[in-house]
């Protein structure tokens, strides 16, 4: 085991893991665009197509979290909602407390077969990153500014696309807003008094427009919502760098289902039912504090072999020709060749890294509670 952890923490080795998952990135991201020309012809075989070469991008990551750094997922549910995963379109809401919450909730896509269909209300600004953005426009996930009056028409135009999405898909939204830091819950909290709601101790106040226009929007594909509500043991505090690292974690999953006939219909009652929801969660998180655990039966899906098989089909045929260039440069002995290759290793390597910094709390950008902002929302 000391021999493994060790081999982990080479950073050579997770340059070359880097290095497949950008080149196969952009080769997907590629293809993807060649698809394009379906769109106007088989809308559906585009999208079919799109949903599995998204999985093979995403389901690098999942390898990562599953089979290298060997984090646990654990869920407290019962079998009854387990054995409508996958089989329904679903509203997932997730709290949004740790770097890597995004990656629990697509290991447990991926172990119910809809991790290449999975959407996302998304932040604007994510578009313009490499890889990540591009594969998500091509995957029609809708993004906005989070500022209402410019994102109203595009959230209901893309929302309402979906109806007839022919994949079984889980619509991922933080309804938080964004990631919980406590500067913000404080600010959060403030708001809350104003309004005369209930404090929350592990979340942030919920903005519930999203959830009641993309219920509203759904309606009559997601036949449920799914509250799922995250922790770590030990008090562990994840980041995606230390799953790189190979850094093992055990994560647990409250999941409750909600079928959508039991939500209201009027948007000032869903409002409050979400509040109400959120007022839950925290109790779960309380209970979790105290417990170590949350109530309720416990299940744990097993890993499927595909995420380890695609990263060593997408490694296989990447590193092959990248190990035989780089013995050809150091056999060549020419300095221009070599200092070439050392300068395009430091490149590879501040690219990665500033991909894993998007998902870093302290590098997690937002206007929450600017008051500037506020008065442009």
């Amino acid at each position: 085991m000391a021999l493994l952890d060790y081999l982990k923490s080479l950073f050579i080795l997770q340059l070359l893991m880097g290095f497949v998952f950008v080149v196969s990135g952009l080769i997907i991201n590629f293809i993807q665009l060649c698809t394009c020309i379906l769109w106007p012809i088989n809308k559906q075989l585009y999208r079919r197509i799109n949903c599995r070469l998204s999985y093979s991008l995403w389901s690098q990551l999942v390898m990562l979290l599953e089979w290298w750094s060997g984090t646990d997922c654990t869920l407290y549910t019962e079998q009854a909602t387990v054995d409508m995963f996958g089989k329904e379109h679903a509203i997932i809401i997730l709290n949004h407390n740790f770097e890597i919450d995004f990656l629990c909730g697509w290991t447990m896509c991926e172990r119910y077969g809809i991790l290449g269909s999975s959407k996302v209300l998304a932040k604007h600004e994510l578009l313009k990153v490499p890889l990540i953005g591009w594969t998500w426009y091509f995957l029609e996930i809708v993004f906005c500014k989070r500022k209402w009056e410019e994102d109203k028409h595009t959230v209901f135009k893309g929302l309402s696309r979906l109806k007839d999405y022919p994949e079984y898909m889980w619509f991922l939204l933080y309804c938080e807003g964004t990631r919980f830091t406590e500067k913000k819950h404080q600010i959060s909290m403030e708001i809350a008094e104003n309004k005369g709601l209930p404090k929350l101790k592990y979340h942030l106040l919920p903005r519930t427009k999203g959830f009641t226009t993309t219920l509203q929007c759904l309606k009559g594909t997601v036949t449920a919502v799914y509250d799922v509500t995250l922790n770590f043991k030990d008090n562990q505090t994840p980041t995606l760098l230390g799953i790189v690292n190979g850094k093992q974690y055990k994560s647990d999953l409250s999941v409750r289902r909600f079928p959508v006939e039991e939500i209201p219909d009027d948007e000032k009652e869903c409002a409050n039912w979400l509040h109400k929801l959120y007022q839950e969660k925290d109790a779960l998180q309380e209970h979790y504090s105290k417990e170590g655990k949350f109530p309720g039966p416990t299940i744990i899906p097993p890993r499927r072999l595909w995420t380890l098989l695609n990263f060593l089909f997408w490694a296989t045929l990447l590193l092959s020709p990248l190990i035989n260039f780089a013995c050809g440069v150091v056999v060549s002995g020419s300095p221009l060749l070599i200092i070439g290759f050392i300068l395009f290793l430091i490149i590879a390597s501040i690219a990665i890294r500033r991909l894993i910094g998007v998902t870093e709390v302290k590098k997690t950008g937002s206007s929450y509670g600017n008051q500037e902002a506020k008065k442009q929302n």
